[in-house]
């Protein structure tokens, strides 16, 4: 193994390739992978959008999504193998980011694909051949699992890629059956996993212990169509599917204690540190933390935001919100002053480093950046008030005994009034030991909602005439909302209307 990098330089660590040819930087470990596929007849294809055509998913969350009408037999293919660099955004355990070594909500999948080609021997080989060659990972560290009746994919890697059986291990569905929805193509998966203890042996090892192991590559034989029925059909031309993380390669071959502090994400957090005068590494747990977050969030609002995906309250726009959101209330809880207008600035590392991945990130900067100012803007706004009514409503909950909960009426307080999102309130709830009425919650948005509706209904329109000469009279009233505070400036009232025309003095 390689000299682990110093502290708090994994940027510069992993500038160029290792002395011995094998890739450590970010940018060379995409490169190498799709350069190793295309020598093998795959055609490199563009990442698509993280809006997907798929109308059943609201972001692209793996690389083969593109090509699941393929699989599918929806269309053709247009080629016979393809490899891509895939941007992915997942939010379903967000929680997790920053917390874990390697939860993302925006993380690069690297795969490469054969529809209806080669199949399982050629999948299996290469992938051994690009993981212990290409990039020069020690064969004693890597552990295979495979699909606990596949006996085919056990013998291929035992006896024609030669991994010693006691480190193959026999897993079930949960873990290595990979399938498009309860009908449809599916077939059983191969993982690659990396040993970081290799002296602890190999009895009893367990490869969901995340402290030893990582799993790097996942293979998927998608060679059954499962019918209605249930029944598994043997598929006329079956497919190959792969993934393998890149943000995981990095941690593994720049030997760094995480997928932050590889060269892909630190820049950025080693950013958000220098805007609060922070060193990294001499933080504490928590403050390290807030800082991963906002290294995640950054890149995946910065590419949501490129591929069309503005900030709102419904969908992938309120997605978008969230993550701003959230980025902006670490900044203030790591000191960052409330001028200091953080995502820009950060977003601009992440813009930066995009090339490779997503070329259209670099032309659509202006407008990224403008939008993230615009949200930062209008949230620092509410945040001092709403995080100080969000202390006392913790402090009333805890104080109230028993399960110590915040009401529904007082979330949707916070988000009607003060544009916390629900789960930034349950969060910080979570954090001091209190807990959130979700139910409540949403009773209170669906009421606000059918009031806005009747309220909308009962909207007079034979005031038209009286309004239409009020505003030809008055003229346009200049918006000033992005620019200033409401409370400095003097409002005037200057026309009532009232019984179907204007009220006189």
């Amino acid at each position: 193994a390689k000299p682990a990098a110093a502290p708090g330089t994994p940027a510069s660590a992993a500038a160029a390739d290792a002395a011995d040819g094998t890739p450590s930087s970010g940018a060379s470990i995409r490169r190498r992978f799709l350069e190793f596929y295309e020598a093998r007849a795959h055609s490199r294809l563009p990442s698509a959008s993280l809006i997907p055509e798929d109308p059943t998913v609201l972001l692209t969350i793996a690389g083969m999504l593109q090509f699941k009408p393929v699989f599918l037999g929806q269309v053709p293919r247009s080629v016979a193998r393809a490899t891509t660099t895939q941007k992915c955004v997942r939010t379903n355990d967000i929680e997790n980011v920053g917390v874990t070594k390697r939860h993302h909500t925006f993380f690069e999948m690297l795969g490469n694909f054969s529809f209806g080609d080669y199949f399982k021997e050629d999948a299996v080989r290469w992938a051994w051949e690009l993981a212990t060659v290409e990039y020069g990972l020690p064969k004693e560290r890597v552990w295979v699992s495979v699909y606990e009746d596949d006996d085919e994919a056990l013998r291929l890697w035992r006896d024609v890629v030669g991994v010693d059986e006691r480190r193959i291990q026999r897993l079930g569905a949960k873990d290595n059956f990979w399938a498009s929805g309860a009908t449809g193509p599916c077939g059983p998966c191969t993982e690659m996993y990396y040993d970081f203890t290799p002296e602890k042996g190999t009895e009893g090892a367990d490869l969901e212990d995340d402290e030893r192991f990582i799993e790097f590559y996942n293979v998927v034989f998608m060679q059954y169509n499962r019918t209605e029925a249930g029944e598994l059909v043997p598929l006329e031309n079956p497919n190959i599917d792969t993934g393998m993380g890149l943000e995981r390669m990095a941690q593994i071959l720049q030997e760094v204690p995480n997928n932050y502090e590889t060269d892909l994400i630190f820049p950025i957090i080693q950013r958000a540190a220098e805007l609060g005068e922070l060193d990294y590494h001499a933080l504490g747990e928590r403050e390290q933390r807030l800082l991963r977050v906002v290294g995640d969030h950054t890149r995946a609002v910065t590419y949501l935001i490129s591929d069309g995906v503005a900030a709102s309250n419904v969908g992938r726009g309120y997605v978008v919100r969230r993550l701003i959101r959230r980025v902006v209330r670490c900044a203030r809880q790591l000191g960052i002053p409330s001028e200091t207008s953080v995502l820009p600035q950060v977003a601009q590392v992440a813009i930066d480093m995009s090339a490779e991945c997503c070329p259209a990130v670099k032309e659509n900067a202006e407008r990224v950046l403008n939008e993230l100012e615009r949200e930062e803007a209008k949230f620092n706004f509410t945040l001092e008030r709403g995080d100080k009514r969000l202390a006392e409503m913790i402090d009333a909950a805890k104080a109230d005994g028993g399960d110590a909960t915040i009401s529904g009426a007082d979330a949707f307080l916070l988000y009607d009034t003060y544009g916390f999102p629900v789960e930034i309130t349950e969060e910080a709830a979570a954090e001091a030991g209190a807990g959130v009425d979700l139910e409540g919650f949403r009773a209170e948005m669906e009421a606000a909602q059918a009031r806005s509706k009747a309220a909308h209904a009962a909207v007079s329109l034979d005031m038209g005439g009286p309004l239409a000469a009020l505003a030809e009279e008055l003229g346009a009233t200049p918006f000033l909302g992005y620019d200033h505070e409401l409370a400095p400036h003097a409002a005037a009232v200057t026309a009532i209307v009232a019984g179907g025309g204007p009220a006189r003095g």
